[in-house]
C-alpha cells in the first residue's frame, strides 16, 4: 500500500514537472499564445510604432509617401499616446504639431507637411496643405480633453476648448437652422455645395465637447451626423442602387441639406480608405454611450456580413452599389469594419478579428509579422484595440464650463 502511494505521488510530481517544462519551452520557442494577452499585443505594437514611425521630435511620418506628415497622423499619435498613458510621447507630439501645423490666425491645423521642391521641409501649400482637415482637428481636441483628465493639467483643456470653438466657427455650416460638419475650413465659405466626408463624423467626441463647450450646439451635430450617415446609406447617389455602405465623399446643398455625389473624380462615393473608418467611429459611440442611433446605423451595414459569409474576406474598395472596385485586401479595412462586426454581427466577429487582425501579429517579435503601411499600421491597431475594449472614454463626465 505504501509502495503504491509512493509511486502515485511520484507520478503526480512527474506530471507537474512535465507541464511546467511544456509551458517553459512554449514560451522560449515562440508559442506564447498561452500567456500573451491582447493587451500586451496592443502595448507592444505601440512601442514598435513609436520606433518605426515617430521621430524623436514628435513628428509621425508616413514613409510610404515620401515621409510626409499629416494633421490626421498627428491626431492619431496624440490619441494613441493618451490611451497608452504615454505623456512623454504625447507632449512631444503636441509640441511638434503646434510648432509646425497650427495656423497663425486660428486654432486649427494645416493638414500636410513634407519636403518641398527646394528640398526644405514645411507646409506643402502647392498641394493645399495649409487647409485644415476636420477629422484631425476633432481628434486633436479630443486627445487634449483626455490628456487633461488623465494628467490633470489645465493647459490641455484650455487648448482643447480653443480648437473646439474654431471647429464650429470655421468647419461647421448651418443649413435650415441645423449644424453640419464639413470636410475642412474652406467649405463653409465656398459658393458651391460644401464637401463632406462621412468618415470625419465623430459623434462620441461631440457628446464630450457638449459637456465642455456650452456655447455651441454639439448635440445637434451628433443628430445631423447620423442623419447624413443614414441618408447616404439609403441614397443611390451616383449609382443605380445602394448597398448601404457609407461613401468616402458627398456634397450637401446649402438650402435643403440634400446630399449628392461630388462629381469630382478623386472624391468618389466608394467605400474605401476614407469610409472604412465609419463603422469604427460609430462603434466607439456605441461602446462609450450605448447610443441607440449607433446600433441602428450599424445594423444597416449587413452587406459586410454577406461579403464575409460568402467569401471570408472584404475587398479594399467597393462601389456605393456594392460592386467590387478593387479586390485586394488591406488590414485597414478590417480595422475599420471590425466596429460593425463587434456591435451588429457578433456571430462572425471573432472569426474576422482572429483571421484578419490578430493573425497579423507575431508573438516572437511582438510586432507585425510583416511590415504594414503607415495607414494600415494605425487602423489595424485601432481595430484591435477597439475589439479588445482597450480604448476607454477618459473624459470624467463632469461639466468643465465655468
Amino acid at each position: 500500500m505504501e509502495k503504491n502511494y509512493v509511486i502515485g505521488y511520484a507520478l503526480i510530481v512527474l506530471a507537474v514537472i512535465l507541464c511546467i517544462a511544456i509551458l517553459y519551452f512554449n514560451g522560449v520557442f515562440g508559442h506564447t499564445s498561452l500567456v500573451f494577452s491582447d493587451k500586451d499585443m496592443v502595448t507592444s505594437l505601440w512601442s514598435h510604432y513609436k520606433s518605426d514611425y515617430i521621430n524623436p521630435d514628435g513628428r509621425a511620418i508616413d514613409k510610404s509617401q515620401n515621409n510626409i506628415t499629416t494633421s490626421e497622423g498627428q491626431g492619431y499619435l496624440l490619441l494613441r499616446a493618451v490611451w497608452m498613458d504615454d505623456k512623454g510621447t504625447f507632449d512631444k507630439g503636441l509640441q511638434w504639431t503646434n510648432n509646425n501645423l497650427k495656423h497663425k490666425d486660428d486654432n486649427l491645423f494645416a493638414w500636410l507637411f513634407g519636403e518641398k521642391t527646394d528640398g526644405s521641409y514645411g507646409i506643402l501649400t502647392d498641394r493645399g496643405g495649409q487647409n485644415a482637415a476636420t477629422d484631425a482637428d476633432t481628434d486633436i481636441a479630443l486627445a487634449l480633453v483626455f490628456a487633461y483628465d488623465r494628467w490633470n493639467d489645465t493647459k490641455y483643456l484650455t487648448e482643447a476648448k480653443a480648437i473646439m470653438g474654431d471647429i464650429w466657427d470655421k468647419e461647421v455650416v448651418v443649413i435650415a437652422g441645423k449644424p453640419y460638419l464639413t470636410a475642412n475650413n474652406l467649405e463653409k465659405f465656398s459658393s458651391s455645395k460644401p464637401i463632406i466626408n462621412p468618415s470625419y463624423f465623430e459623434p462620441y467626441a461631440y457628446r464630450i465637447f457638449a459637456n465642455i463647450d456650452r456655447s455651441h450646439d454639439w448635440v445637434s451635430l451628433v443628430d445631423t451626423s447620423y442623419a447624413l450617415l443614414n441618408n447616404s446609406a439609403s441614397s443611390q447617389l451616383d449609382k443605380g442602387s445602394s448597398s448601404g455602405l457609407p461613401p468616402d465623399w458627398i456634397e450637401i446643398d446649402k438650402t435643403k441639406a440634400a446630399i449628392s455625389a461630388t462629381g469630382i473624380s478623386n472624391l468618389t462615393t466608394n467605400f474605401s480608405f476614407d469610409a472604412l473608418r465609419v463603422p469604427w467611429r460609430v462603434a466607439l459611440d456605441y461602446e462609450w454611450f450605448k447610443a441607440p442611433e449607433a446600433k441602428q446605423y450599424l445594423d444597416k451595414l449587413g452587406f459586410l456580413s454577406s461579403q464575409w459569409q460568402n467569401s471570408k474576406m472584404l475587398a479594399s474598395v467597393y462601389g456605393h452599389d456594392g460592386s467590387i472596385v478593387a479586390s485586394s485586401e488591406v488590414p485597414a479595412m478590417y480595422g475599420g469594419a471590425i466596429g460593425y462586426f463587434a456591435v451588429s454581427d457578433t456571430a462572425d466577429a471573432d472569426d474576422v478579428y482572429n483571421q484578419k487582425l490578430k493573425i497579423l501579429f507575431d508573438q516572437d517579435t511582438e510586432n507585425w509579422k510583416t511590415p504594414l503601411s503607415y495607414y494600415d499600421a494605425n487602423w489595424a491597431w485601432f481595430g484591435i484595440a477597439l475589439y479588445d475594449n482597450l480604448l476607454p472614454n477618459l473624459s470624467s463626465g463632469i461639466s468643465y464650463e465655468k
